[in-house]
Order: structure tokens, then C-alpha cells, then sequence
């Protein structure tokens, strides 16, 4: 998604692009988005109830209290002219439905993995494989969780060579920025070779 920033209208140098926030249950999509946004954003949180127990797999987030059930969004500015508007995918798998809608238009995608549960985030990895969709791996590094290198990760997930694995802190705003950089950067470079592939 490209389209005119909204506080530099008629400057056709300013540019908002579309970013997906994805991942497991739990692993950190609505604080990364909360951390790095530099509007208030927008949450669609539940309170987990007794029902959704039997669908939502807790284990290793049982602190959790509540649930993303459509999106969350922000507002990130990179550099002048250049505004992330970021979207948080919901975890559960009774909410993907919603993840084709959110997928339409995004330049690229941040897959948020916890390594206490690293295979939460396989369906996430399988789903921009599959479409196309230049994404990044950030491994939000929870201090209870064991630490493993970029490279374990990508070879633990099987990731297509040269996809890009980061270690973040999805609370904190530097580094949730370095993280989209990351993914600008690479999916930039993705697009364009693909812009040349086509045209040669």
C-alpha cells in the first residue's frame, strides 16, 4: 500500500506504506505495535473468557489476560516523507479469515517468534511464503526463554535463503524501529528484483 501521508497533503514525495505484524498467540504483536507507534493505537483486545479456553493455547504465556481479535494499529514515521502504517494480525487460528483482508496491499511483514514456542509461528511463515510477501523474522527475546542466534532460528523455521532474522525487544521503540527498517530495506530489495525479473 502506498498512498499520499495524511499530514503532507499534495507533497507527492510523501509516502505510507503498508506493514503486517504477525505471529503466535501471545508472542508481542499488539506491544511491538503499541511501542514503536507514534499515534495511540488502535486495539481490538478481549478479555480472554472460559469459552475461548478450549482453543486458545496458553501454555507458556499464562500471564496473558487478553486477546487481539481483529487488528491492532499504528503509526510509525521512519524519515521524513517515508510513514510505516503498521497492522497487527490477530494470533488465533478461528481469526484468519481476517488475514487476507490485512494482507492486501502490504509491502512486507514482521513474524514475531518466541523461542519457547517457535512453531506458533509456522503457519505466519507459511502464509507469506506462500503469497509472496517479503517478510522478516524478529525474535522478540523474552528473559525467560532460552537464547538462540539468528541462524538457529532460520534454520530451525527452514526460511528461504536470505530472509532476513532479528533479535528484538518488541518493548522497546529502538528496537521495534530497527526491525522495520530491516524489513523496508529487504523488501525493497525484493521488489525491485522482482520489478527487473519481470521486465528482462
Amino acid at each position: 500500500m502506498v498512498s499520499e501521508h495524511p499530514d503532507t497533503a499534495g507533497d507527492t514525495s510523501a509516502l505510507a506504506l503498508k506493514i503486517l505484524v504477525a505471529g503466535g498467540f501471545g508472542v508481542g504483536k499488539t506491544t511491538l505495535v503499541g511501542a514503536v507507534s507514534e499515534i495511540r493505537p488502535l486495539r481490538t483486545e478481549e478479555v480472554l473468557s472460559e469459552a475461548g479456553q478450549l482453543v486458545d493455547d496458553t501454555d507458556g504465556v499464562d500471564q496473558k489476560v487478553t486477546t487481539t481479535v481483529a487488528m491492532d494499529f499504528g503509526r510509525i514515521t521512519i524519515r521524513s516523507g517515508l510513514s510505516l502504517y503498521l497492522f497487527g494480525t490477530p494470533g488465533q487460528d478461528r481469526f484468519w479469515f481476517l488475514w487476507d483482508e490485512l494482507a492486501q496491499g502490504a509491502l512486507g511483514a514482521v513474524v514475531l517468534a518466541d523461542t519457547r514456542r517457535l512453531e506458533d509461528c509456522f503457519p505466519a511463515v507459511d502464509y507469506f511464503e506462500h503469497r509472496r510477501i517479503p517478510f522478516v523474522v524478529a525474535v522478540n527475546c523474552f528473559t525467560t526463554a532460552r537464547s538462540y542466534g539468528a541462524h538457529d532460528v532460520s534454520r530451525a523455521l527452514d526460511l528461504d535463503r536470505g530472509t532476513p532474522v532479528v533479535l528484538c525487544d518488541a518493548r522497546d521503540r529502538d528496537s521495534g524501529k530497527e526491525v522495520l527498517i530491516r524489513l523496508v530495506e529487504y523488501a525493497g530489495r525484493m521488489h525491485t528484483a522482482r520489478l527487473l525479473d519481470s521486465v528482462g
